[in-house]
C-alpha cells in the first residue's frame, strides 16, 4: 500500500548569502562540466552525422541507401535500452571507472564502425557505441551533480546543455561535409583523438568514487523498459510508412504500453528495483519530466525539421543548411550570459512561464520562412528561437536536482536521462507523421506513398509543434513560486 509522499521540509533560506565554495573547488567541478559536456556533444553529435552520408556508405557496403537508416535507428535504440544499466553499474563500480570505461567503448566502437566492410557489422559497431554512450551520458551527468555545491549547479546545468541544443543541428552538415571531402570513414576516425584526450583528462581531472554493493540487479525491470522503450520508438518510427501495416504499428505500441505498466507494477513491489519511482513525489522533477518533456520533444524537433525544410522544401545544400542552422547555436551561446541574471531577477517559475510563449512564438515565427526569404531574416528567426530554447532548457535541466535528496539523484538521473532520449525520438516521429497527414490533408501525396513534403506541410508541422510548446508550458503554473530558489538565488537577490 502506497503511503503517499514523504513530507518535505521547505528550504529556509537564510538571510546572507551561505560560504562560498573554495576557488580551486569551484574550479574543478567546471572543469570537470565542461568535460562532461565535450563527450555528451560526441554522443550528440553521433546521433545523427551520419544522415548524409547513407549514400556514399550504401555504395560502400552494397546495399539499399534505405536500409542504412538501420545504422541510425540501431544506436538510438541502443541508447535507449541501456541506459537504465547505469544507473546500477556506476553505483556498483563507481562512477569515476564507469565512466573512463564509457568513453573507451565509445571510441573502440568508433574505430569498428570506420573499419566495417558490411551493414552487419557496421550495425553491431553501433549498438556497441550505443551502449558506450548510454554509459557515458547518465554517469558523466552523476559525476558533475557529485563534484558541484547547490550554489554553482546553474552554471554547471547550463554548460551540460549546449551539446543537446547544438549536436543534432550540425551532425547532418558536418556529416556531409567530411563525407564530401574526406570519405564517411573519417565521421568516426575523428573520434579517436577526442576520446583518448577525453579519457586522460577524466582520470586525471575526477576523483576516485568507491563503488558499493548494491544488492542484485533488476533484471525484470530492465527488461521490461527495453521492450518498452523499443516498440514505442520503433512503432512510432515507422507509422505510415508503406512497408509496414498499421497492425505492426498498434501491435508495437500496444505492447509498449502493456510493458511499461507492468515495469511500474513491478519497481513499486521490488525490494531493489532499477529506479525508485519516489523521485516523482518531487513538484519540481514531476514537472521536469512531464511539461519539460513535451517541450523537449516538441523543440527537438526542429533538428530534423529545419534541415528538411531548408534542402527537400528550398532547395539548399548541405552546406547552406548547415550554415543557417549555426544562427540556433549563436543564439544557445548569446543567452548563456543572461541565464543566471534572468534567473535571479525572475525565479524559475516566471522565467519558465514567459520564456516559453516566447518558445512557442519562435516556431510559429517559422510559419512564415519561405525560399524567397531574406537569409539575414532567416537566421535572425533562428538566432531567436536559439535564445529561447537555450533559456528554457537551461531551466528545465536546472529543476530537475533541485529538490531531489541526495540518495534519490541516481534514479533521478537515470530517468532524466531515459526520458530525454525518448522525448527525442518521438519528437522526431511525431514531426515526420505530422508532414504525412498534412500532405494526406491537403491532398499533396495519397498517405501510402513515399513523397517529398512541400512548404505547406512544413508550416503546419511548425504551428503544430508551437501549439505543443505553449500547452507544455502550462505545467509549470503547478510551481511553487520559490522553487529552485536554493539554485538560483533569486530571494536572496530580491531581499
Amino acid at each position: 500500500m502506497d503511503s503517499g509522499p514523504p513530507a518535505i521540509v521547505p528550504t529556509t533560506v537564510p538571510t546572507t548569502d551561505p560560504p562560498a565554495a573554495p576557488a580551486a573547488a569551484v574550479s574543478s567541478s567546471r572543469s570537470i562540466a565542461l568535460l562532461v559536456a565535450a563527450c555528451f556533444f560526441m554522443e550528440n553529435l553521433d546521433g545523427t552525422v551520419i544522415a548524409t552520408a547513407l549514400p556514399q556508405m550504401a555504395i560502400s557496403f552494397k546495399e539499399n541507401p534505405v536500409d542504412l537508416n538501420m545504422g541510425m535507428t540501431a544506436y538510438l535504440f541502443s541508447l535507449a535500452v541501456f541506459i537504465p544499466l547505469s544507473g546500477w553499474i556506476s553505483d556498483r563500480f563507481g562512477a569515476r571507472r564507469i565512466f573512463a570505461a564509457a568513453i573507451f567503448l565509445f571510441t573502440v566502437a568508433s574505430i569498428l564502425c570506420g573499419f566495417s566492410q558490411s551493414l552487419l557489422q557496421f550495425t553491431l559497431a553501433r549498438v556497441l557505441q550505443g551502449f558506450g554512450g548510454a554509459m557515458m551520458v547518465p554517469v558523466g551527468r552523476a559525476v558533475v551533480l557529485r563534484a558541484t555545491t547547490k550554489q554553482d549547479l546553474l552554471r554547471s546545468i547550463a554548460y551540460l546543455t549546449w551539446p543537446a541544443l547544438f549536436g543534432p543541428l550540425v551532425g547532418p552538415p558536418i556529416g556531409g561535409l567530411i563525407t564530401t571531402y574526406a570519405s564517411w570513414h573519417w565521421i568516426f576516425f575523428l573520434n579517436v583523438p577526442l576520446g583518448i584526450t577525453a579519457l586522460i583528462l577524466a582520470l586525471r581531472m575526477i576523483p576516485p568514487i568507491p563503488g558499493e554493493a548494491n544488492g542484485r540487479f533488476d533484471l525484470v525491470g530492465f527488461c521490461l523498459c527495453g521492450i518498452a522503450s523499443v516498440c514505442l520508438l520503433y512503432g512510432l518510427e515507422i507509422i505510415g510508412q508503406p512497408t509496414h501495416g498499421w497492425q505492426v504499428v498498434v501491435g508495437l505500441l500496444a505492447t509498449s504500453v502493456v510493458s511499461g505498466m507492468l515495469m511500474i507494477l513491478h519497481l513499486r513491489r521490488v525490494a531493489k528495483p532499477l529506479f525508485d519511482l519516489s523521485v516523482f513525489h518531487y513538484r519540481t522533477f514531476q514537472v521536469t519530466m512531464f511539461g519539460g518533456g513535451v517541450f523537449r520533444m516538441a523543440v527537438g524537433s526542429t533538428g530534423f525539421l529545419l534541415p528538411q525544410l531548408f534542402q527537400v522544401g528550398f532547395g539548399y545544400d548541405a552546406a547552406q543548411s548547415g550554415f543557417l542552422l549555426l544562427a540556433i547555436f549563436a543564439g544557445n551561446l548569446g543567452m548563456k550570459p543572461a541565464t543566471t541574471f534572468m534567473l535571479r531577477r525572475f525565479g524559475l517559475r516566471n522565467v519558465l512561464l514567459g520564456n516559453g510563449v516566447l518558445c512557442a512564438c519562435s516556431l510559429w515565427a517559422c510559419l512564415a520562412l519561405q525560399a524567397t526569404t531574406p537569409v539575414p531574416v532567416i537566421m535572425a528567426i533562428l538566432f531567436a528561437g536559439g535564445l529561447f530554447r537555450s533559456m528554457q532548457f537551461t531551466c528545465l535541466n536546472t529543476l530537475a536536482f533541485t529538490d531531489v535528496p541526495q540518495e534519490l539523484t541516481g534514479p533521478a538521473n537515470v530517468l532524466f536521462s531515459l526520458g530525454r532520449q525518448l522525448n527525442i525520438g518521438v519528437g522526431i516521429a511525431l514531426a515526420a507523421l505530422s508532414l504525412r497527414v498534412s500532405s494526406l490533408w491537403t491532398g499533396t501525396a495519397p498517405f501510402a506513398e513515399q513523397h517529398a513534403p512541400t512548404p505547406i506541410d512544413f508550416q503546419i508541422t511548425f504551428g503544430l509543434m508551437g501549439a505543443i510548446v505553449l500547452l507544455s508550458t502550462l505545467d509549470s503554473l503547478r510551481l511553487a513560486p520559490d522553487a529552485g530558489e536554493e539554485v538560483t538565488g533569486h530571494k536572496r537577490s530580491a531581499e
